[in-house]
């Protein structure tokens, strides 16, 4: 327990995960859909804010995980009830609290029955998202992991589009096939360690095929999740048929489960398993970047064009994650936040022209710029976010993860780099037809511009384009500290293991 700084005082982690549950249990016994739209933003909102002092109170100088709280919880399993964050964590708390009021905001006309059960599902989802990333007991992570799934599933299966069965449902099947490989995962570390602790778990001497079967059975959990090109299927249909609100959620904190499970766990504890399958599982990335972008690039609806485009930004942030060295690991910490912010402004622009047009399509969407000039000139922030336009904050994460890769391997950088290309291919395509379109435009001139409600919602997706995009030093320090120490301790375990192959031999 060395490696915990014990939080004095307020439980502030334990807050941000409970918080929202005992908002939604308030809900319980007070009917009428305005109090609980404006309930829900209240209870978003300060969550939003009482996890700011996560920043202005985090050391970045320590690899310690920071405003711990430690709890017996089923002492007869081992099992325990703790709580920290440390650099590769912390702003993904930190996504997961500060996007759901807009979320809220999104939802706030868009939904329109069952609307106290709406938010209900928000809040639970808050829960599941910061409990997830502030876990440090596998267990307790786990439950986390599966909390998750209930709310995320009404979301799509109950306020969902044409399709949201057939979505719900393949979502759900999917991501369970994933959990039951951690489970299996987590239960044959259990047996080798006599701890969920996840440090405890973290620079053991486990052997080679142990390694290799417990790296798949995360593998094949995180992929699932993120989702990496073959497993992406699901995601799609997800996407398209959830509410606005829903794939927001998804694209900006969802995906992230998967790709954090990468870094905290595959790394750190099947250090030599990552060795050996990381040229494998960088080149899968290399695929997934061509075929999200090529898949994106061919569609006309704009909500599969922007599902799409995730497949190939994700694929970025595992190349990143298994380059395996500083530039590449940041790049890809970097890049899940920015997804978040771009991909999830991006999904509340095709929500908000949905609700004018009742139409996803493009071509019912062509030439609005002429009527919603405010509309299209956030949209084309956004865009250029999306395929990392110099200045915004996507350009930062895809230089650093590019960078890295050609310091390690120059032909599987030059093979991402067309990526980029398609990034912009697809995302200029789709703008050019909604600002200007062409000779035979619908008649658009039915359409309002922006409102008050719907401004207030994008402008901070904006602001953190720009600052992240022109200012990412602060981000970079925060994560520094630990990536550097994870990437340190793998190069001493993979020195320590060729020393002892040359002894043996």
């Amino acid at each position: 327990m060395d490696c915990l700084i014990l939080k004095e005082g307020f439980p502030l982690l334990s807050f941000l995960i409970f918080f929202p549950l005992a908002g939604a249990v308030v809900m319980f016994f007070f009917s009428g859909e305005r109090f609980a739209r404006w309930w829900t933003l209240a209870v978003t909102t300060v969550e939003a804010v009482v996890s700011i002092p996560l920043i202005t109170g985090f050391d970045t100088t320590t690899v310690k995980y920071q405003f711990a709280e430690m709890h017996t919880w089923i002492p007869q399993w081992h099992i325990n009830y703790i709580l920290g964050v440390d650099g590769i964590s912390i702003l993904l708390v930190l996504l997961s609290t500060l996007i759901m009021p807009f979320c809220v905001l999104a939802s706030w006309r868009y939904i329109k029955t069952r609307v106290t059960q709406f938010m209900i599902c928000l809040l639970i989802m808050q829960v599941s998202m910061v409990g997830l990333f502030v876990a440090l007991d596998f267990m307790l992570f786990w439950v986390f992991w599966e909390f998750m799934l209930i709310p995320m599933y009404l979301l799509i299966a109950v306020w969902g589009g044409p399709r949201k069965e057939y979505a719900s449902i393949k979502f759900f099947i999917y991501t369970m096939a994933g959990s039951v490989f951690l489970l299996v995962a987590i239960i044959a570390l259990y047996l080798k360690n006599g701890s969920f602790f996840i440090p405890d778990m973290m620079w053991q001497n486990y052997s080679t095929t142990f390694q290799i079967l417990v790296f798949l059975a995360f593998f094949l959990a995180f992929a699932i999740k993120v989702p990496m090109f073959p497993f992406h299927t699901w995601l799609p249909a997800a996407h398209v048929e959830a509410p606005t609100a829903g794939s927001v959620i998804l694209a900006s904190v969802l995906l992230k489960m998967g790709t954090y499970g990468m870094l905290r766990f595959c790394l750190p504890i099947t250090p030599e398993a990552t060795f050996t399958l990381a040229p494998y599982i960088l080149w899968l990335s290399i695929a997934g970047i061509m075929y999200g972008g090529f898949t994106a690039l061919a569609q006309h609806d704009m909500k599969k064009l922007v599902a799409y485009s995730s497949v190939g930004h994700m694929g970025f942030v595992t190349l990143g994650i298994f380059i395996l060295n500083s530039r590449g690991v940041e790049g890809a910490i970097m890049q899940m936040i920015n997804h978040g912010v771009t991909t999830g402004a991006l999904f509340l622009c095709v929500g908000m022209i949905y609700e004018r047009t009742h139409s996803r399509e493009l071509r019912l969407a062509t030439g609005v710029g002429k009527y919603m000039p405010w509309y299209v000139t956030f949209l084309a922030f956004f865009s250029l976010s999306s395929f990392g336009f110099p200045g915004t904050n996507s350009f930062i994460g895809e230089f650093l993860v590019l960078a890295g890769t050609f310091d390690v391997n120059k032909p599987l950088a030059l093979a991402a780099i067309p990526g980029t290309v398609l990034a912009a291919a697809y995302m200029l395509r789709m703008l050019q037809k909604i600002i200007w379109g062409g000779t035979d435009n619908p008649d658009q001139s039915y359409l309002k511009d922006l409102g008050f409600r719907e401004i207030i919602t994008l402008a901070p997706f904006l602001f953190f384009v720009f600052w992240i995009g022109l200012g990412p030093q602060p981000f970079i320090d925060l994560m520094h500290t630990s990536v550097v120490n994870l990437l340190q301790q793998l190069n001493d375990w993979q020195q320590q293991a060729n020393v002892a192959a040359i002894i043996l031999q």
